[in-house]
């Protein structure tokens, strides 16, 4: 009988040694066959060199210590498929992993979609998990993705809990919250101890991009993720074109995450850096004058008051920034 398959994207801009962490962890997985494409958005360190170097076995990889489950390295070496030059390195009975190169930085959007079509040109996936580079993911969780309520599950994007990787008992993320008035979104749950939070059912309006699965009814009823955005926002806005196909929430799924570690997000110790504090804000109007107007007033109020508390606090890049 076969595995369970799922598909998974994942998009890599310098961020080398969180990438091979996350791949690991992904391979440890058991029972589910995972269909792995990795976009490298034209990274500017040596990502794609040391991700070749970890899948050939000539680089030995190490668990990090911090990590919030035991983990032991997959063997090596890995079938590595390059999308471009449509060619194979070492053993087709070793588990394979697709690499799309792209030759500029598209955005998180604009590498997603790379590998969606690449993972939907396959008719036996129909579900596509969409993961940051910068996670890592229990050992149960893909198969609870690839399996949660069966093969005839109607939904549009499912999600399950974030947490951080330090610490790990701590919820990042339980589904995301609009503020239509300002433009401001939330992450349910964002700060609790995961051990007394209950799952939630269906109090959230969109899917974090951190770690989300798109059912293919979805993807070939909504299209491919907007890139007009460039960061931020692109899955706000997929979620709300679903249409009838309702959001859901798989328990038994469990991502940590190292937030912002290759676009400098904000996190609960450390502001947003001035790359990624331009593009929230810059994504945050571009998606209100998309869906709610009237919330541009309160979204200008806002940014500007964050902007004089930034420069107050001596955040001064960040605030001519945003």
């Amino acid at each position: 009988m076969p595995l369970p398959s799922l598909g998974v994207v994942i998009v890599s801009f310098n961020a080398s040694t969180e990438l091979l962490d996350c791949l690991e962890s992904l391979l440890a997985a058991p029972d589910v066959a995972l269909h792995i494409v990795v976009v490298d958005n034209a990274s500017s360190d040596d990502t794609v060199a040391q991700f070749e170097a970890w899948a050939s076995g000539a680089a030995p990889y190490a668990p990090p210590e911090d990590l919030p489950f035991a983990l032991t390295a997959a063997p090596k070496p890995l079938t590595l498929v390059d999308a471009q030059a449509n060619a194979r390195t070492n053993a087709p009975a070793t588990p394979q992993i697709t690499l799309i190169r792209s030759a500029v930085n598209l955005g998180f959007a604009g590498g997603v979609n790379l590998g969606l079509a690449c993972l939907a040109a396959n008719p036996a996936i129909n579900r596509f998990w969409v993961l940051n580079p910068d996670s890592v993911v229990a050992p149960e969780t893909p198969l609870a993705f690839a399996t949660y309520h069966g093969d005839a599950a109607r939904f549009s994007l499912m999600g399950g809990r974030v947490t951080y990787v330090d610490p790990p008992d701590h919820i990042l993320s339980d589904g995301g919250i609009i503020n239509y008035r300002t433009g401001v979104t939330s992450n349910l749950h964002q700060g609790r101890d995961a051990s007394q939070t209950p799952a939630p059912q269906t109090e959230f309006d969109f899917i974090s991009g951190a770690s989300m699965v798109a059912s293919r009814a979805f993807y070939e009823t909504a299209g491919p993720l907007p890139e007009e955005y460039f960061l931020y926002y692109e899955e706000v806005d997929w979620a709300l074109r679903r249409r009838d196909l309702p959001l859901v929430f798989c328990p038994e799924a469990r991502v940590y995450h190292r937030v912002g570690s290759s676009i400098g997000s904000r996190t609960m110790t450390r502001v947003a850096t001035p790359f990624s504090t331009y593009f929230l804000y810059r994504a945050r109007m571009m998606f209100l004058r998309r869906y709610a107007k009237g919330g541009l007033a309160g979204a200008w109020a806002y940014a500007l008051a964050k902007a004089g508390q930034l420069a107050l606090k001596g955040h001064r890049a960040e605030a001519v920034a945003l």
